[in-house]
Formats: C-alpha cells, sequence, structure tokens
C-alpha cells in the first residue's frame, strides 16, 4: 500500500488500497466489529420495508422455534460486506459481481459481526488504469462462529498506470450452491406451527413450479438521502456513494446507488408473490447490470429456477430464483418465454439466490 510521507496532511489518514497493493493469498483482518442493535433493524425496515413475518415478530419467529426474530438475512450481508469496503472497494469503480454466498447461522440482535477477507484472485484490465481483484470474506459472531461467507470480485483502481500487471489468476467458482448444504441454517428450526394467515401469503413450496414467472408489480422510487442513509448503516465508505463534488468528474457526474441497496429493494418487493421465502440460505451468483441514481424507480421479477430438497428435511424445500431489478421500467414488461432477461434494456440487477419455503 502507498503511504503518505510525515511531511504530508494525509499522512494518519487511510487512502485506501489499490489495485497493485493487492496480491493473492493476502489475508485482511478488517475493522471494527459491530453489535447490531435494534435500532439498526428498525432503519432498516424504514429504508426499505420489509414485511416477511418471521423477520417482522418475535412471537411468529418463536413459533417456529427460533428464539427470536433474526435479523434480515441482507442487513447481515450488507454489515459484513460494509467491513470488507475501507480495505478492498474503498477506490473502486464497481462491484461486480457475487458467488458462493451462504448464510450459515442466524443472527439476532444483540450479536456482534466481524470481518476477515482473503483474496483469491487478480486480473489487471486491458486499460492499464484498473483492474479486478476476487475476495473470499467470511463474517463471525462474538463467539467465532460463521454466520456467512462470500466471494466477491470488484473493478479496482490502479494508483500508478506504470505498476507492473501481476499474473492473472482467476478463480473456478461453483455455478451455484448445492441445496444438500443448505440446512446448515435451519438447525433449530420447525415450520409445524408456521401461521399463513399471519404469513400474509397461502403459497407453500409446492406451489412453485420450474420455468415460472413472478411479477413482483410494485415500483418503489430511490431518494438521494435514502441511499446515502442505508449506505452509512452499513458502515460502507466506498467514496462513489458520498462525494457528490468528486462525482461530477465522472462519466457519470452523479453519485452511484451502492448495489446492495437495489438488491435488498428487490428482496423487499418480492414480499408480493413470495410472501413465505423466509429465508435467504444462498445467493449463487449475481451482477450489477447497469447503475442506479436517485430519482431512478426500481422493479422486480423473479423466475423459478429450480425446486429442492434440504437434505432430509420433509417440512422446508428449496425454490431457487432468478429475481431480475430493472429501472424505470415495469419488470414485467421486458420479458417473454425467448428472452434473456439479464441483456434487456433497463435491467440493472440480476441475481441468482435460493430461498427457503415452508412445504
Amino acid at each position: 500500500m502507498t503511504e503518505a510521507t510525515s511531511q504530508t496532511p494525509t499522512a494518519k489518514t487511510n487512502p485506501g488500497h489499490y489495485f497493485e497493493d493487492f496480491r493473492v493469498g493476502q489475508q485482511i483482518v478488517h475493522a471494527t466489529p459491530r453489535t447490531v442493535t435494534s435500532g439498526d433493524v428498525a432503519l432498516y425496515t424504514a429504508l426499505y420495508g420489509n414485511r416477511f413475518a418471521v423477520q417482522s415478530s418475535d412471537a411468529f419467529a418463536q413459533s417456529i422455534g427460533m428464539a427470536q426474530a433474526p435479523v434480515d438475512d441482507l442487513l447481515v450481508f450488507h454489515i459484513v460486506f460494509g467491513k470488507t469496503v475501507p480495505d478492498v472497494s474503498l477506490n473502486a469503480v464497481a462491484n461486480l459481481g457475487y458467488a458462493e454466498c451462504q448464510f450459515v447461522k442466524p443472527v439476532y440482535v444483540g450479536d456482534t459481526l466481524s470481518t476477515r477477507s482473503e483474496v483469491i484472485g487478480l486480473k489487471e484490465n486491458s486499460n492499464g488504469e484498473t483492474g479486478v481483484v476476487y475476495v473470499r470474506s467470511t463474517g463471525r459472531n462474538q463467539h467465532g462462529e460463521i454466520v456467512l461467507g462470500f466471494v466477491r470480485w470488484v473493478m479496482v483502481r490502479k494508483l500508478r498506470r506504470d505498476a507492473p500487471a501481476p499474473t492473472p489468476v482467476v478463480p473456478k467458482l461453483a455455478e451455484f450452491v448445492k441445496p444438500e448444504t443448505l440446512g446448515a441454517c435451519l438447525s433449530k428450526i420447525d415450520v409445524a406451527g408456521y401461521e399463513f394467515e399471519l404469513s400474509g401469503s397461502p403459497h407453500r413450496f409446492g406451489d412453485y413450479q420450474v420455468g415460472e414467472r413472478i411479477d413482483h408489480a410494485d415500483g418503489v422510487t430511490v431518494e438521494e438521502a435514502e441511499h446515502q442513509m442505508a449506505t452509512r448503516l452499513y458502515q460502507n465508505t466506498a467514496k462513489v456513494h458520498f462525494d457528490g463534488f468528486a462525482a461530477k468528474q465522472t462519466r457519470f457526474g452523479r453519485r452511484l446507488i451502492y448495489g446492495g441497496v437495489v438488491i435488498s429493494v428487490a428482496r423487499a418487493l418480492s414480499f408480493n408473490g413470495l410472501g413465505n421465502a423466509f429465508k435467504i440460505a444462498a445467493i449463487n451468483g449475481g451482477r450489477h447490470v447497469a447503475p442506479l441514481f436517485a430519482g431512478d424507480t426500481v422493479y422486480a421479477l423473479s423466475e423459478v429456477l429450480a425446486v429442492a430438497d434440504v437434505g432430509a428435511r420433509k417440512d422446508i424445500g428449496a425454490v431457487r430464483l432468478r429475481t431480475i431489478a430493472t429501472k424505470d421500467l415495469a419488470a414485467g414488461s421486458i420479458v417473454s418465454a425467448e428472452s434473456d432477461m439479464g441483456a434487456a434494456a433497463g435491467v440493472i440487477l440480476d441475481l441468482d439466490y435460493w430461498v427457503l419455503l415452508p412445504r
């Protein structure tokens, strides 16, 4: 990492890592541990309006064997992700994708999360100005138990164009998380007491068929203050989301919205049609196809890619979804049986993930 001299006013500040600072095999311990509070959960609900019953009600969560309402899976993801930003993507051009993301253990209010990462791949881009960094990040609770692990890749600026390119290393990643491994997060869950009238949807695992498409119908316009509050909630310090003055010099001329905001908006919208998808068990892969800006309106649609058993569980099944988010264009209007949803105009997110539903 390039260090400032003691004579410069930035000697004690962190300029972030540039592409040439990374090495395959590098281990990074991220600051700062984060205790999740009820205030965090309330603010997350205020920002996205999630209505899934298990995350909304202690009583409902306890009726299926949980200690209390768990912290929303994506809030956990964003907090663990946010810890990595100062060390991995402070100087990022864009966060490109995700793979092998698995939610291993529920997180509750009062748990403290911390993150470590390993650099598993590097590849300089042909322009000589940026490169792609692949990292595997692991989030743990205060007991040292893994709650979440994922791989992501991010395009990072070089500080010096003449810095030599590293030997390219592109990791081979699994196409999807195997459904038989998804039961790790279900050790104490028993859905015998699951109340479908209170959940807001009658549709169970067996009601979803491969190839089915569900238009989540509603749209949400994301405002400037909202996306910055959300990103601060996760202690994500990436400059592209906050520095409006610097953003004027970029090709977009304005701040970018953190891609995780789009994921959370799409998940909240998916309640309309997937109200009993009470748990995200894994994210197989995802791409931020195009940027989102304040004032844009997000819509979402999901396609059922697969249905599967979860180990020996007879009460819960896994549904593999491909959720597409669009901006300023109703998602259902761009999809036909033959089209590639991820390539359509107006698409901003293409996310492949497993959710769990009661049978």
